[in-house]
């Protein structure tokens, strides 16, 4: 029987920031819940990229990129600007394949989670043309 390998530390890191993006994902998308949001899709792969969270409420469509960082300071930094041009990219994408979302317009939000739960949402965090 060949004999394992530990884990390597990277490897960990990696495990651990994966269950902390999912909490996060998963907090941010109850305090949406709880503000009257409708989520059409968490974790949404398009050939373009994911999306962490799609949300409506009232006509608004609102793609949701959500940051986990130790604190909100840290995760306000976190969204560059390769990343804001894959999430425009898988937006367009998903729309592509629903139409019919939006009626009263779309926008992206960034949705902050620091290391103790406290949230914050950039509303309208940036427009396809400032990326």
């Amino acid at each position: 029987m060949p004999r394992q390998t530990p884990p390597t530390h990277r490897l960990l890191r990696g495990r651990r920031a994966y269950v902390a993006g999912q909490d996060a994902e998963a907090l941010a998308a109850e305090a949406l819940t709880a503000e009257g949001w409708l989520i059409l899709a968490q974790r949404c792969r398009t050939e373009a990229g994911e999306i962490d969270l799609i949300a409506e409420r009232e006509g608004l469509l609102a793609f949701i990129e959500v940051k986990a960082r130790p604190s909100l300071a840290e995760a306000a930094f976190a969204l560059g600007p390769r990343q804001r041009a894959r999430l425009i990219a898988a937006a367009e994408a998903w729309l592509a394949d629903h139409p019919g979302h939006g009626a009263a317009g779309m926008r992206f939000d960034v949705m902050l989670v620091a290391a103790d739960g406290t949230i914050r949402r950039i509303a309208d965090s940036f427009r396809i043309e400032d990326s």
